[in-house]
This record gives C-alpha cells, sequence and structure tokens, in this order.
C-alpha cells in the first residue's frame, strides 16, 4: 500500500477498505484517552501488531464510490517572517507527527509536516476510510484526525446553530447549548462509522473518541473538532465575555490562536502537533491537563520498563484529617496593604515582579511522598517530625501562635494565611510549611522550634523521593526552546500543560479510570503551592534588606512594589523560580493621588488593577509573565 506521507487520491480507488489503524497498545495510548470528565473506557486495548503491509482488507466490505478527487492544493510552506505576522508563524514544522496525526481541511487532507495526501473529506464514510487507511500509531495518547475550520466540518454534516450571544444571559449558557447541539449532531451522523464497527469511548464533542476491536486488538483514534474547541468547558470562558485557553490551539484572547485562513491554520497546527512529539514526546491530549498526564505516564512507562526511577502508581487522596482547614490545605498568597508616606517618597513607578514558572520549579525540586501514609498522634506524631534529613513527607496538625506575639515584619503578610494576629490557630500544614515557619524571620519564616509548633497529629508517608522530577526537565526545557524561538503559542501551552495538571491533582472525578487513579496527588498539590508561597516570602525578605522596599500587594508568586527610576528588583538568574518582571507601569499623578487617598485595601487592589489594566503584559507572552494564577 501507499505510504501515509505519499499524496494519493484515496477516494477514487476502486478497491476494499484500506486497513484499519495500527492498534492502540496499553503501553502507549490508553493511559490518556478521555475528556477530563470521562468516566473509565472499555475495552482494554493490548499490545499492537505491526500494521499491514498489504492494500487487502482484513475484513469484506463496500468499494467506496467511484468519485472525481479534486486536485490538492499545494502544501502549505513557511513564509518569511513580517512585521505583522507572530514569530512563530514562520518557524518551521518537523515530520515528528506525520505517523501519528492527519490534518483534515476543506480542500484536503495533510500530515503535520503539510504533505498531502487525499483530496477533500465531505463524508463520514470517507473519513473512516482515510482513518483505516491512515494506520495511524498512538504517542502518549491515542493518534488523531484534527478537522480544521468550518468548512471541513460543514463538508461532513456536522454544523450546529446554538443562537445568538444576545439570546442567552451569559457566555456559558451559549457554550452549553452549543455543546448539546453538538453531541446531538455527532451522534446522528455518526452512524456510517458505527456501522462500520468503531466504538464511541465516551459521548462525542468538541473530541469524538473512537476504538474499533480488531481480535484481540484494539485501536483507538480521536477526531478533533477545531471549530468547536470553544464549547468545552474552560475556566477563562465567560469571563469578561472571553474564550481563554484552548490547550494546543492557543488563545484567542492573547493572539495565539490559529490563522483564519484554512491552509494556514492547517499549517501552523501541524506544526505545533510536530513541536509536541519533539520535544514532549507525545501529542497534546484533549486539554493541557491531559499532555501534563500523558507525560507524566511515559516516564512512568519507561521507568518500569527499566527499572530504573521512582514509580507512583497509586493514588494519594487526603487521609481523614480531624479539624481539616476550609478549602485548599495550603492556600496561595493573597493580600494588599495601604501604601503610607514612606512607600510613596521618591517613587515614580509601580512594578509587579514575579517567580518564573513557579509552579513547574517547585515541581522538579520538591520530594513528594507516596504509599499509604501512618496515622500519628501525640509524642509520636511529635517524634516523626524530627529526623537526620528533616520532618518526612506529610501532613502535620500544629499550633500557629498569635502573630502579634512574634517579631514579624509589618509590611508583610502573616506568614501562613491560617495564622491571625490576637489567638492562635490550630490547622494542618505540609512539609513545606513546617519547614518554613521554622526558618528565621530574616528568611520569612517565624523561627519556631518544632515544640512551639505543639504537634499533636500527623499522616506520614512511608516512600518520598523527587517523583516529578523528569517531568519538569522535559517541560522546563520544552519550555527554554519556545521562549529561544520566540515561540509564543507553544510557551503559552507548556504553562497551560503544568499549571492544568497540578491544579487537577486535587480532584478525582478528573481521573476516574482505575489505571489514571495515580495522577490524583491533592497533597503534591498542597505542597506546591506553599513551598511557592515560601519562596516568594523569603525572596520579599531579602529584597527588603538590600532595597529597603516591602510590598504592597501579593497573589500567589506576584509581588507588587512601588520604585523609583532605575530601580530592579528581579534577580539576575534565568532559572525558573526566579523573580522576574511581570508589569511595570508609571506612577501617574491621578494613580499616586489614588493611592494616598484610598481608605481601605480594596481601593488600594482597585487602583492596582486600573493601573495594570493598560498593560498588555497577557499578550505579550515574552515578558516572563508566568503567574501561576489560581489552579
Amino acid at each position: 500500500m501507499s505510504r501515509p506521507w505519499e499524496q494519493i487520491a484515496l477516494f477514487d480507488l476502486h478497491q476494499p477498505p484500506p486497513p484499519d489503524p495500527a492498534p492502540a497498545d496499553a503501553a502507549d495510548a490508553a493511559e490518556v484517552d478521555a475528556e477530563d470528565t470521562a468516566a473509565e473506557e472499555s475495552p482494554t486495548p493490548t499490545v499492537a501488531a505491526e500494521p499491514p503491509t498489504s492494500t487487502t482488507a482484513a475484513e469484506p466490505a463496500e468499494s467506496p464510490e467511484p468519485t472525481v478527487a479534486a486536485e490538492p492544493p499545494t502544501a502549505p510552506a513557511p513564509e518569511p517572517a513580517t512585521s505583522c505576522r507572530p514569530v512563530w508563524e514562520s518557524l518551521p514544522a518537523g515530520a515528528e507527527a506525520d505517523e501519528h496525526a492527519v490534518i483534515v481541511t476543506a480542500a484536503g487532507t495533510y500530515t503535520p509536516s503539510g504533505r498531502e495526501l487525499t483530496g477533500p473529506v465531505d463524508s463520514v464514510e470517507k473519513l473512516d476510510k482515510l482513518v483505516r487507511w491512515a494506520a495511524l500509531k498512538p504517542l502518549g495518547t491515542p493518534p488523531q484526525v484534527w478537522i480544521v475550520n468550518q468548512g471541513a466540518c460543514e463538508a461532513l454534516g456536522w454544523v450546529i446553530d446554538p443562537g445568538d450571544e444576545d439570546d442567552f444571559k451569559d457566555t456559558e449558557a451559549l457554550r452549553t447549548r452549543a455543546a448539546t447541539d453538538l453531541t446531538a449532531v455527532l451522534q446522528a451522523t455518526l452512524t456510517p462509522m458505527l456501522n462500520a464497527g468503531w466504538e464511541l469511548r465516551s459521548d462525542p464533542g468538541h473530541v469524538v473518541h473512537l476504538s474499533r476491536s480488531i481480535g484481540k486488538f484494539t485501536s483507538m483514534v480521536d477526531v478533533v473538532l477545531e471549530p468547536y474547541m470553544w464549547t468545552y468547558w474552560n475556566k477563562d470562558f465567560g469571563w469578561h465575555n472571553r474564550v481563554g485557553e484552548m490547550g494546543i490551539l492557543g488563545s484567542p484572547t492573547a493572539g495565539t490562536y490559529l490563522p483564519d485562513d484554512d491552509l494556514p491554520a492547517a499549517r501552523e497546527l501541524g506544526r505545533r502537533l510536530a513541536w509536541c512529539a519533539k520535544h514532549l514526546g507525545v501529542l497534546p491530549g484533549p486539554t493541557p491537563a491531559r499532555t501534563g498526564a500523558a507525560i507524566v505516564d511515559k516516564i512512568k512507562r519507561e521507568r518500569t520498563r527499566t527499572g530504573k526511577g521512582l514509580v507512583v502508581a497509586t493514588a494519594s487522596p487526603v487521609p481523614p484529617l480531624d479539624g481539616a482547614p476550609r478549602g485548599d490545605l495550603e492556600p496561595a498568597a493573597g493580600w494588599t496593604r495601604m501604601p503610607d508616606e514612606q512607600d510613596l517618597d521618591g517613587v515614580c513607578r509601580l512594578v509587579s515582579i514575579d517567580q518564573r514558572a513557579a509552579y513547574l520549579a517547585s515541581a522538579g525540586m520538591l520530594e513528594f511522598g507516596y504509599g499509604q501514609p501512618t496515622h500519628l498522634t501525640g509524642q509520636a506524631a511529635a517524634a516523626a517530625a524530627v529526623g537526620e534529613k528533616g520532618a518526612p513527607f506529610g501532613l502535620w496538625r500544629i499550633t500557629l501562635p498569635p502573630a502579634q506575639t512574634l517579631s514579624l515584619p509589618e509590611k508583610l503578610p502573616l506568614p501562613h494565611p491560617h495564622m491571625l494576629t490576637d489567638q492562635p490557630v490550630q490547622t494542618w500544614v505540609t512539609t513545606v510549611s513546617l519547614d518554613g515557619l521554622c526558618s528565621p524571620v530574616a528568611d520569612g519564616g517565624i523561627g519556631a522550634d518544632l515544640d512551639d509548633l505543639d504537634i499533636v497529629e500527623a499522616w506520614v508517608f512511608p516512600q518520598q523521593g523527587r517523583v516529578l522530577d523528569k517531568w519538569a526537565k522535559i517541560l522546563r526545557e520544552a519550555r527554554k526552546v519556545s521562549v529561544d524561538t520566540g515561540d509564543a503559542a507553544t510557551k503559552r501551552f507548556i504553562g497551560s500543560c503544568y499549571k492544568g495538571y497540578i491544579g487537577r491533582m486535587v480532584n478525582p472525578d478528573m481521573w476516574t479510570a482505575t489505571r489514571m487513579a495515580h495522577h490524583h496527588q491533592p497533597v503534591w498539590r498542597a505542597a506546591i503551592i506553599a513551598h511557592c508561597r515560601w519562596r516568594g516570602r523569603r525572596v520579599a525578605m531579602r529584597i527588603a534588606r538590600e532595597h529597603g522596599r516591602w510590598p504592597i500587594r501579593t497573589v500567589t508568586d506576584s509581588w507588587v512594589y512601588l520604585l523609583a527610576e532605575g530601580e530592579d528588583l528581579a534577580d539576575e538568574s534565568a532559572a525558573l523560580g526566579k523573580m522576574s518582571v511581570e508589569k511595570d507601569t508609571p506612577l501617574t499623578d491621578p494613580l499616586r493621588s489614588a493611592f494616598t487617598s484610598t481608605e481601605d485595601v480594596h481601593e488600594v487592589k482597585l487602583a492596582i488593577n486600573a493601573a495594570f489594566a493598560d498593560d498588555d503584559f497577557e499578550a505579550d507572552d515574552f515578558a516572563d509573565d508566568e503567574g501561576e494564577g489560581a489552579l
């Protein structure tokens, strides 16, 4: 048979249908293959056989009806960058994803590297033949067929009209209606593929998850509908009537979405798919969080096969805590104060600095606990915190002393979000916070001894290690490639992957399949947030010593300062976790007046938000603004 990278007039051939795609084996595709909310799928994939080398069909079927194939258009090629085009649109497209994905436009089909394959796919029957002929292989996720732009969807009968924005009370209602309509249309039109032996692994939507059993083997493929990606629930959707990040496709708000026209869009999508295959070792998942999970699973498989490196195969839900705090175990920082005369003296700029890729940095350097934790109380709990290498990874029930009894700086938030000024607080903290509280005040802690914290209970994990070190290294190196090449689209995608994956650690509903349960690690997430918070506080203390400046606001890993001309608080190092300038705006007379006339911290927050609103940093991905935001 023709190889997938050779151009053919597939739908003109009078022959039996081509062989099915290479079966997806459990070691490569099955671990990440469904919507974030999908339940465990079946059947279970098994080891793949080699793709057939003959055009003889594995089973009888109808021959395609004769048609006249349109002449495939010239494959899109890189164009020189111009002042009005983003740099990333001119980066070369590799061939790393060619055996794993196909791109379908209204005019024809292409490999991710841009080679033409066939004419238009204008029926579901032809889509079935294309999928089976292409014999795509999984790469961390099932193989993918991308339907790009509205014309390609219309040719397949996948058209919805959910109504006008003005007909709905908010954009979320419009999205929900569109998603419902899309599912109904797909269920009504996919009959030819279902009759040909394909099964739906979940309700179809912006991604159609298909599987097909052939003897002992199960083939999988994901058909991704680019024009309808916005119908998937997204935490940014509906905020101020905007659509936020949409995975590998980018963000319309930030200007990193695919180009409007079919061929440039196909070329750019192909480039991004090849980029993922090369630098992440996987295809992009249905969501960024699923891409992060696919990388974890690939590392897990390699370590299991070689016997080298730490392997975590089970979930670690939060143990049953007595007196558990409301909300997050380790809340992110969120604090504002009113500037005084000293803060405003001689300053002319409002500057925000933040930790570069903070959560990614912490994930790579922390030792995480795993296995069934042991419950300790009384003296046993207190004794467990004392060890040659410090306290083991776990959760500790301690008493935070009243802040007013400590010698703490007045112009910083309290050392722990659960701490109160005038009374002690008994709460649970991770080992990261235990270490932070015992650090000297000059390093951001309270200088406590373990006895001062009155440990009365603990859950201690039997094993610990740098489980996510290789995962963080892969993402870190991929991010560096994006930065070095001016590739805003993939840099934003990397940020979405690690933030999305760490954010989803807390929710077991995201990892309902048995083979994916090990991604449920809420205590890891709590430790990562705590580590970023303590690192930021330590830096704030250093800045106060070296520059005499104190912040007026902090949100997660970002700190806002009033500075004089020429003052620079950023770190010289380009390493992740170090402080870089996020936003820098002049302190205008109206803004200065706003700060001097504010009556409470809420008005200070409003003034800061208004000052930074005109900065176009959301769209400028190369200001190193890697603020993590809420997970």
